[in-house]
């Protein structure tokens, strides 16, 4: 029996890198690119451990579930962590991080995320770059929503790690992920004696077994199908052009605010400021005594393919996700969406107005 996927021909070293310098055409990036063979919580957890321990202070920013996260693994290493936690409705400010600089001037490591898909937030990353590397932090940075929906420029935003996964915005697998590494986050990691070493999660045993090599030899095997679908993911992004797929998932979350708000039934925006909400995917507020969840759920039987999901944790009683993102960011994925939310709420005994909804997703998507 053959099929597509069986009995390829090796995925050799030459093709593996030409695949990392197409991922660091797409960030315009001059740092090394590691694709690490994994969902992208490996690069984002090896990053930390590679360049945090006890003698680190770092200033992690939460705005979702993500940055709690990382505050865990931070004081796993060993780091003083002081968390700057913003309503997770609304985005941290490049104020705020030079705030908490001069409260603490020893912060020498600054994590965020980019965009929260799971709350809906987007971070002024271009603006906190310029006060981190006035201070002289290293800046860790969570792309792996925003890739693909918005602009990710880890060079000229001063980022030294930045992670960035393919599955959301790009439309390609969940199996591999990469992250760019600055000259100083290597000089950080060959100097942290817990860096992990010998490990699945070491980035410098891809540094001195790939890239100091001349990137000639593999240190392992590599996720062949995913990573021929991470190529043809990239190939396609650039045949369309990358504005032209980010202007697509800005209109997606352009005309799914719109249509929220023309449809009624007490249903509004999570994240308050638009320029807040993060173009990958729009969170929505349920009105009171409405649990997220059930009317998702309720929302799911007309069609389970829909990019509908409760937000999670104690979010799935009052936030509605609509994930626009990747093959989704579509006006027809947005109208389905927001039509099946309406018949949700008018069967809640809430006032709908679904034809106007439509309309409103229209209006928006042409401007």
């Amino acid at each position: 029996m053959t099929h597509p996927f069986l009995d390829l021909a090796p995925l050799g070293a030459d093709r593996f890198a030409a695949i990392e310098d197409r991922v660091a055409r797409l960030l315009s990036t001059e740092q090394d690119v590691v694709i690490m063979q994994g969902e992208a919580l490996l690069p984002l957890e090896g990053a930390i451990r590679a360049t945090a321990g006890p003698g680190t202070t770092a200033l992690n920013v939460i705005t979702g579930p993500y940055g709690q996260t990382f505050g865990d693994w931070l004081r796993d290493c060993g780091a003083t962590v002081i968390d700057l936690a913003v309503p997770f409705h609304t985005a941290v400010t490049a104020e705020q991080i030079r705030q908490a600089f001069a409260e603490r001037p020893e912060i020498d490591f600054v994590s965020l995320v980019h965009a929260e898909a799971a709350t809906g937030n987007t971070n002024p990353v271009a603006a906190i770059g310029e006060v981190v590397r006035a201070h002289g932090a290293l800046f860790y940075l969570d792309a792996v929503a925003s890739i693909g929906a918005e602009p990710v420029l880890p060079d000229a935003w001063g980022v030294d790690l930045c992670v960035i996964g393919a599955q959301k915005a790009m439309g390609g697998p969940a199996g591999v992920s990469a992250v760019s590494v600055s000259e100083r986050a290597w000089a950080r990691m060959a100097a942290n004696p817990r860096a992990p070493r010998r490990s699945y999660l070491s980035l410098l045993d891809w540094k001195e077994r790939w890239i100091d090599g001349g990137r000639k030899a593999l240190p392992h095997a590599p996720a062949q199908l995913e990573m021929l679908a991470l190529e043809a993911c990239v190939e396609r992004i650039e045949a369309t052009g990358p504005n032209a797929v980010m202007a697509r998932h800005a209109a997606a979350a352009a005309a799914t605010r719109a249509g929220a708000v023309a449809l009624g039934g007490g249903l509004e925006p999570y994240v308050y400021e638009a320029g807040d909400a993060a173009p990958v995917a729009t969170t929505l507020r349920t009105p009171s005594g409405v649990v997220a969840a059930e009317l998702v759920a309720r929302a799911l039987e007309s069609d389970p393919a829909l990019p509908l999901a409760a937000g999670g944790g104690a979010l799935a009683k009052e936030m509605i996700r609509v994930n626009h993102y990747g093959a989704d960011a579509t006006p027809g994925a947005v109208r389905a969406s927001l039509a099946a939310l309406g018949v949700a709420l008018s069967e809640q005994g809430l006032t709908v107005d679904v034809e106007g909804a439509l309309r409103a997703v229209e209006r928006a998507w042409r401007r």
